[in-house]
């Protein structure tokens, strides 16, 4: 009996990989911005909170599209749509509350969009470059729970927030340059 194996549409991997890129570039630059501004909860710093989940929201719309117009699953997509979208409005409570309050609902965001980034990253193995982001959602996981432990610090940072982010920008960064030598060398 021959087993015919269907590659994925050409067009899943290059949004996917454009998407990854612009993650990897938005991520460096809010990291850079949020250190410089992590010793205090001011309107910046609240700002860019709310922003990083957002953008989330908005790769998650196109990451959607992308899977529907091309037959991919969208059940994962929708949950990460809904996680950030209630943590936008968590983080804007948890802002009024103080810096140990935004590690506690930035930790309980990393750990569920860590999981669901795994999950999804084994789901989408077929269509190659996704080990950066199954290794990216289990250290979301981890790291999630470091926050909610440095919420109880004396003097707690939003610092080790930047660098969550930046590392997994470098992680969306390392998927699309596996996406793009996928592309150059087909199986």
């Amino acid at each position: 009996m021959d087993t015919v194996v269907v590659a994925p549409p050409a067009s899943v991997p290059v949004t996917l990989r454009k998407l990854y890129f612009r993650r990897f570039a938005f991520a460096a630059v809010w990291a850079a911005l949020l250190f410089a501004t992590a010793d205090e909860l001011g309107p910046l710093s609240t700002a860019l909170l709310l922003v990083y989940p957002l953008f989330d929201v908005a790769a998650a719309v196109v990451d959607v599209r992308s899977a529907k117009a091309n037959g991919g699953p969208v059940t994962l997509l929708y949950a990460n749509i809904a996680i950030s979208s209630l943590t936008v409005l968590a983080l804007a409570l948890a802002a009024t509350s103080g810096i140990p309050a935004v590690l506690r609902v930035w930790g309980a965001w990393a750990v569920t969009a860590g999981i669901v980034q795994l999950v999804a990253g084994a789901v989408r193995r077929h269509l190659g470059g996704q080990w950066p982001m199954i290794v990216s959602g289990a250290i979301s996981t981890l790291a999630g729970l470091s926050f909610v432990t440095q919420a109880g610090a004396d003097d707690p940072s939003l610092g080790s927030l930047a660098g969550y982010a930046f590392l997994g920008g470098v992680f969306f960064l390392a998927a699309a340059l596996r996406l793009a030598r996928g592309a150059r060398h087909p199986a």
